[in-house]
């Protein structure tokens, strides 16, 4: 049997060790305490949560061995050196791919704040033994129920975007095959360029064939294709669109600006091929027709849909379905407060955005307090479903048939509510956590 190669090799871990079996970690070399927190920080990274996050849990293992860490991170990969007393060690770790993994980034926090207390005594193998357990976790749910979490995602979002019936159903099934497809090709290490493009186009083909099938057989409207769009939305790159931001605010900038550039590249993925099936399919970007609900109807069920919204969302994030909910339930309430600022008070979209990102960062607080969830968990899910998808889409499209005035206005009310979202989260961090509104 030939043998297989990777392009981004394994790391023997446990190599680390071998000169110091059965020896507490903090009696071990700087090399074996530099591969336990080096480690941790690419096991963080791979979770995709933000590199402040990453470099403040490679310095609280530090502190706890007795050393001194510096780390760059970037979306990828870490250079970090370890330095005690006249001695330093530096080393590049990579990831091969990123992604989100919200149980696994649970476990990594509670590794990191229990370090103290459950593992300085342990040695070093027995702390990579413990770390090989965390890293085997991957998905818990398989390609079937990811796609229904998008299905269900993508058909709350419809209506939240002003969708009806036919609009929900049709793009329940293209955003259920989409993610099946996209879950199916991941466990393949498929490329990002190939996953993202196969994955929105089966979703608006088959968002297409249902929505014809209705059409022959009901009185369908022909202005019902509309929500062709939403059955493409479990694609947003919420999470690094999100840690972008954040990672900018601290200063991050190699981290911020590459999560920026690959959210970047998602959506014009994403985006382009959506166009180019439009055109093959002659589907337009139209208005939704009105749903003529009363706006304590519209209230109501806007709770509802935000709530399973974020549900879908949060399990595509691999959330358990417990916190998958709790992060429902933020969600609710500040996606809710969001439209009604805009319907009601006649917010701008983008203020409305901010302050809806504002309250959701608030109640992550709150909650992470009292029940111990890591906050980006929370916070992130329950903000995906404010990123303007269609606002992005609608913009491609009109540039693509070169209507450039309509795509820039589209284009801007889009990057308006980009640049509001993280901005609420950052306020709700810097307002309540201490560490984080420090500079050092």
């Amino acid at each position: 049997m030939e043998e297989e190669f990777h392009n981004h090799m394994r790391i023997p871990w446990h190599d680390y060790t071998r000169k110091s079996l059965g020896h507490p970690i903090t009696e071990a070399s700087l090399s074996e305490k530099a591969s336990i927190i080096g480690r941790t920080g690419i096991m963080l990274l791979s979770c995709g949560t933000g590199a402040w996050r990453v470099r403040s849990s490679m310095n609280t293992l530090a502190r706890e061995l007795g050393i001194t860490c510096t780390a760059d991170i970037g979306l990828l990969s870490i250079e970090y050196t370890c330095i005690a007393g006249g001695d330093c060690y530096t080393e590049s770790l990579c990831l091969f791919n990123t992604g989100v993994n919200t149980s696994k980034l649970y476990r990594m926090e509670l590794f990191v704040n229990k370090f103290a207390t459950n593992c300085k005594k342990m040695s070093g193998d027995e702390l990579h033994t413990l770390l090989d357990q965390i890293h085997e976790i991957h998905g818990f749910y398989s390609p079937p129920f990811l796609g229904l979490a998008a299905a269900v995602a993508c058909c709350a979002f419809t209506f939240l975007l002003g969708g009806g019936p036919t609009e929900m159903f049709c793009a329940f099934l293209g955003a259920g095959a989409g993610n099946y497809l996209r879950a199916k090709m991941n466990q393949h290490h498929l490329t990002l360029f190939l996953c993202t493009a196969a994955s929105v186009a089966l979703a608006c083909v088959v968002y297409t064939i249902s929505f014809m099938a209705l059409k022959s057989g009901f009185d369908v409207s022909i202005h019902h294709q509309a929500g062709y769009i939403c059955s493409m939305l479990f694609i947003i790159p919420g999470f690094p669109f999100i840690t972008s931001g954040i990672d900018l605010a601290k200063l991050d900038m190699r981290s911020g600006m590459e999560r920026l550039t690959y959210a970047i590249i998602i959506i014009a993925v994403a985006t382009l091929t959506a166009w180019m099936l439009a055109l093959v399919l002659h589907l337009k970007p139209m208005d939704f027709l009105p749903l003529g609900l009363n706006k304590f109807q519209y209230l109501i069920f806007r709770l509802i849909a935000s709530f399973f919204g974020v549900l879908g969302f949060s399990v595509m994030f691999n959330s358990p379905l417990r916190l998958a909910a709790t992060a429902g339930l933020i969600g609710a309430i500040a996606n809710t407060t969001r439209l009604e600022l805009v319907d009601l008070a006649s917010f701008p979209p983008a203020a409305a955005a901010f302050l809806g990102a504002l309250l959701a960062g608030l109640l992550a607080s709150m909650i992470k307090t009292s029940i111990g969830y890591p906050r980006i968990s929370l916070t992130v899910p329950s903000i995906v479903i404010m990123v303007p998808g269609l606002y992005l889409y609608r913009a491609i499209y009109n540039i693509g048939i070169t209507s450039i005035n309509t795509g820039a206005y589209w284009f801007t009310e889009a990057f308006l509510i980009i640049m509001a979202l993280p901005l609420g989260l950052i306020f709700a961090r810097i307002i309540t956590d201490k560490t984080f509104r420090q500079c050092s």
